[in-house]
């Protein structure tokens, strides 16, 4: 591990040193880094940054580390040659505070040092729909929907719904939402699977508490190279828009659904004014589905070891409870509980998401 980081450290300074180059803001020419695509002075000092700020915490973390590590050895140096006992005293206590704050940077390092998720980074497909409970199920995906845009308001992150069916009731048969922003699936991605509400239903008259269930599904957005489409194996419909997209709803056939033959899969999207606009995203939220579909089952051998984590996305699993009665959340997966219901559903999630990704973060350093 230290020799990697002593590596990590290189590379670092190395960077910096670039970065401090007078001439490379100023180089306007195009030039093909490893024979890719063109880039100017201005795209390379962008593209050093970025690795800069990533490896900048590793290299700070390994600094303290450092630091720690010479004071236990001052310390010991002193045991060595020091007989009055006061001193002695001191440099015991010492070594035993630096060698506990030693072993906590040991092990931030550790989780500093792990692969990230390239896809933290990506923007994300959010598809909600109700399960089992009728209307009630309606409802609650509703409710979820709502939490999850507050949620991403607060951190910054854009929300447009691309398609949505809705009850007469105020309820969501199903939608569609893109979840726009730097680290958008760092935040959502632990949210995939089975929600469940026990609650009184409004039109209960009896006041018996139901229990019903909705489903989420979190994706990562995909690209062309995560997966390509032949156009062949697609049909394309275009119909009038419905529900709350503006005055051009029912003039023009502006909405698109596209079915993809070959897994009879089906996306639709109605939010922009444009057919072309509607088309494009409608294939960008495909690609997406195509894309996770297809690495679902070239994932199946590896079912097993996937249980095991805390971020598994399986759609079958019952992750979370809501229950109202009670104000309490508990998700099933770390058996944690929080008595902060009604904020909850408005948005503050954020303590809960938190607490998945050190779980998340534990399990793996358990299975290196």
């Amino acid at each position: 591990m230290f020799s990697k980081l002593d590596e990590i450290v290189k590379k670092y300074n190395g960077l910096c040193r670039q970065m401090q180059e007078p001439g490379i803001l100023a180089d306007t020419s195009n030039y093909l880094p490893d024979g890719g695509t063109r880039q100017t002075g201005l795209d390379l000092y962008k593209k050093i940054a970025k690795e800069v700020t990533r490896l900048e915490p590793i290299v700070k973390k390994y600094g303290e580390y450092k630091k720690i590590k010479n004071e236990i050895d001052g310390a010991r140096r002193i045991l060595a040659s020091e007989k009055d006992a006061d001193i002695v005293a001191m440099a015991n206590s010492e070594i035993a505070e630096n060698t506990e704050r030693l072993s906590s940077a040991e092990e931030e390092l550790k989780v500093l040092l792990m692969p990230r998720d390239e896809r933290d980074e990506a923007d994300v497909i959010l598809e909600i729909r109700p399960a089992a409970g009728g209307d009630e199920a309606a409802l609650f995906a509703g409710v979820l929907l709502r939490m999850y845009a507050a949620f991403a308001a607060s951190r910054g992150f854009s929300v447009e719904i691309a398609d949505i069916d809705e009850t007469g009731i105020g309820g969501i048969k199903t939608v569609t939402a893109i979840i726009s922003g730097s680290g958008a699936y760092s935040q959502f991605k632990f949210e995939s699977g089975v929600h469940r509400v026990q609650r009184v239903p409004e039109t209960e008259a009896q006041g018996r508490i139901h229990t019903s269930t909705a489903t989420v599904a979190v994706l990562p957005e995909a690209t062309a190279v995560d997966f390509k489409i032949d156009e062949k194996d697609l049909r394309i419909d275009v119909y009038r828009a419905s529900g709350a997209g503006g005055q051009h709803i029912n003039k023009t056939e502006s909405a698109v659904r596209i079915t993809h033959l070959p897994t009879n899969m089906v996306v639709a999207c109605q939010d922009q004014r444009s057919q072309f606009a509607n088309k494009d995203k409608a294939m960008m939220i495909l690609q997406t589905k195509l894309a996770d579909y297809y690495q679902n089952l070239a994932d199946t051998k590896y079912a097993d070891e996937r249980l095991k984590m805390v971020g598994t996305g399986d759609r079958s699993e019952r992750i979370r409870t809501y229950n109202y009665p009670q104000g309490r959340i508990t998700d099933h997966r770390i058996n944690h509980t929080e008595y902060n219901l009604t904020a909850f559903i408005n948005g503050d999630i954020g303590g809960m998401v938190e607490k998945l990704r050190l779980a998340d973060t534990q399990t793996k350093l358990q299975d290196k």
